[in-house]
């Protein structure tokens, strides 16, 4: 196994990019427990308040967003990315990174130009569909590129899946069910629908669950609705004998929350779709209807296995609800059957397949 003293990993602006970057510091540190790890990524992301939460060295460098339309962000853009790669060069610099690991965002390019200019390995890992212009470019420098999913059309690209954190690749969903279901005052004897947008929630995914309480309930299927913050709900409250519908605006343990469904219906990010594969929860995917549709290409290998279900956002009404879902999470057979096909499209290891990667990057360079 080879030494790893310091490494460099970049990436920043939203939860995508930012949950793979931390479960890799994490893989990196079990195996390389003297490793030093340098976090770099640019002013006003997420990674501001999460990379400190978790402990690691966090750099920032000016954002450097390519311009998609001629104005004046176009203009100075090249001033701000030569800005930008200077800073990012300081610091590997300053750090001396053995590798550079770039997972996309902003922050990635000015990264992957500077450990270019240093004869500095370059890794690669994109975790959507669709290849963003940073690992793009990353790829160009590097035979170190790794995807989470097999649609991705990466030069050198090895399919690895999705780095997740540890509570999430270890967990044991029958063992943690008796909690689960308690912590959220849900009953053993029913099936479970959680219902998830995602950290910042979904309104469009919100409220139709909402307006099917009645239907739910009637059917005897008890419903863990998160909302997401400033997105709360309100539905009617049931009978004493009724099964629950519980609203949360935000959930601190998805690992509970995960454990206490049998059907989760959400958003198709790249991270949830990895998630819910590897615990082989069986989902109702609603990708989101903006951008390039990557969301939709996100959920195709899980959904063409069997383990999921997807539905146009337009599609996503009351009326599917109680047509498609409710008799779905009814049958037993027919979830379990979805689990393994979900759980087989899962890759629990791909924090340390990333490690191996990056130690062949210090090993073998380029």
């Amino acid at each position: 196994m080879s030494t790893v003293k310091s490494v460099l990993l970049a990436g920043g602006g939203t939860a995508g990019h930012i949950s793979p970057l931390l479960a890799t510091a994490d893989a990196l540190r079990r195996r390389h427990p003297d490793v030093r790890i340098t976090v770099l990524g640019s002013h006003g992301g997420l990674e501001e308040t999460l990379v400190p939460e978790r402990g690691y060295d966090l750099r920032l460098v000016d954002k450097a967003a390519f311009p998609r339309r001629p104005n004046a962000d176009a203009v100075r853009f090249p001033m701000t990315f030569a800005r930008a790669r200077r800073d990012a060069a300081a610091i590997v610099r300053e750090v001396d990174a053995q590798a550079v690991v770039g997972f996309g965002g902003y922050v990635s390019p000015p990264a992957f130009m500077a450990a270019r200019k240093l004869d500095v390995p370059i890794v690669v890992h994109d975790g959507n569909a669709l290849a963003g212009l940073a690992t793009k470019l990353g790829s160009r420098f590097s035979k170190h590129v790794a995807t989470a999913f097999s649609v991705t059309k990466l030069p050198h690209a090895q399919v690895i899946g999705m780095p997740l954190r540890r509570e999430i690749t270890t967990l044991d969903r029958a063992g943690l069910r008796p909690e689960a279901l308690a912590t959220f005052g849900l009953r053993d004897d029913l099936p479970t629908v959680l219902v998830t947008g995602g950290s910042s929630g979904a309104v469009r995914v919100n409220e139709p669950v909402a307006a099917s309480a009645a239907a739910f309930r009637a059917a005897g299927v008890q419903v863990l609705h998160v909302t997401g913050k400033g997105k709360e709900v309100s539905v009617p409250e049931g009978g004493p004998a009724d099964p629950a519908y519980v609203v949360l605006p935000y959930a601190d343990r998805m690992d509970l929350a995960y454990a206490a469904a049998d059907l989760v219906i959400t958003r198709s990010g790249g991270n949830m779709v990895c998630e819910t594969s590897t615990i082989g929860l069986p989902a109702v995917f609603v990708p989101l209807p903006v951008g390039n549709g990557e969301q939709r290409l996100n959920a195709s290998d899980v959904v063409g296995a069997g383990g999921a279900l997807l539905v146009d956002n337009d599609d996503f009404t009351v009326d599917y609800l109680q047509r498609e879902v409710i008799p779905l999470v009814q049958d037993g057979d027919r979830l379990a059957r979805m689990s393994e096909a979900a759980r087989r499209q899962g890759h629990g290891d791909a924090d340390e397949k990333l490690v191996d990667m990056i130690e062949e990057a210090v090993t073998q360079g380029g």
